[in-house]
């Protein structure tokens, strides 16, 4: 399968490591994956802070990077990022009278997967061959959990990787406090919920907490890294890229 790659913003900029693993991960699968070079912000940002106007040039021209057709399907290691190009593009476009816009964004939402729905809703795969001797808890992320419903498949997916210790994290589907610039906007909430949020992944005892989303996993991990906790953020798509070592095995 060609699969284009949405890498988003923040991978860009900030977090390329769980755009990398991505790559990595689906081309030891068998596919090609291609980098569609003219993408930049998808323009979500703009869109959950009320700035629609903002984010119709952005909404334009990720169609317009997307609309190659010479690839089968998108996919973003960012639930968030998904959620917007599937559920907020076509909207902003129709908001705006644009409805060839609109038509050609629907088109490519269609084909734009989050990772965990691409490997077990498309490729229909759970386990991927991943080694990752770790003890690790997953954050099931608010975008990919309530606007994309992505369910249990991360969570299939990181029982079949072999060497790893899953351990329940409680209170799960609470939200961690980014909510982008919703932490920024209401520091003192966010800080709150930031802490029970820690203080339920410090109660597992596990040496890595992961999720499908890197801002959230920037916003995890720095707090867990100002409390100086040992615990590590680490991207799904990372873990489940990770391979056992060649001659490790006798």
């Amino acid at each position: 399968m060609r699969i284009a790659l949405f890498a988003t913003c923040l991978a860009d900029a900030l977090l390329p490591a769980s755009a990398v693993a991505t790559v990595q991960l689906l081309e030891r699968l068998g596919h090609q994956v291609v980098f569609p070079t003219e993408q930049t912000c998808c323009g979500q940002m703009h869109i959950n802070t009320g700035y629609f106007a903002e984010a119709l040039p952005l909404v334009r021209h990720h169609v317009e990077a997307f609309e190659d057709r010479s690839w089968d399907v998108a996919v973003a290691p960012s639930g968030s990022c998904v959620g917007s190009v599937r559920h907020q593009h076509a909207m902003i476009a129709r908001r705006h009278g644009d409805d060839d816009l609109a038509a050609r964004a629907d088109e490519i939402a269609a084909r734009t997967y989050e990772l965990s729905e691409l490997l077990v809703d498309v490729l229909g795969l759970t386990d991927v061959g991943a080694y990752y001797p770790h003890r690790v808890t997953y954050h099931p992320t608010c975008h990919s959990l309530r606007m994309l419903r992505v369910g249990d498949k991360p969570l299939r997916l990181l029982r079949a990787v072999h060497g790893m210790t899953l351990i329940e994290l409680p209170a799960a589907e609470s939200c961690c406090g980014f909510g982008g610039t919703f932490a920024m906007k209401n520091a003192e909430t966010s800080t709150a919920m930031l802490a029970d949020k820690m203080s339920n992944v410090l109660r597992t005892r596990a040496e890595v907490c992961s999720a499908g989303d890197s801002s959230c996993l920037m916003h995890i991990g720095g707090g867990l890294t100002r409390l100086q906790t040992g615990v590590r953020t680490v991207h799904l798509a990372e873990i489940l890229a990770s391979t056992e070592p060649t001659g490790s095995r006798r």
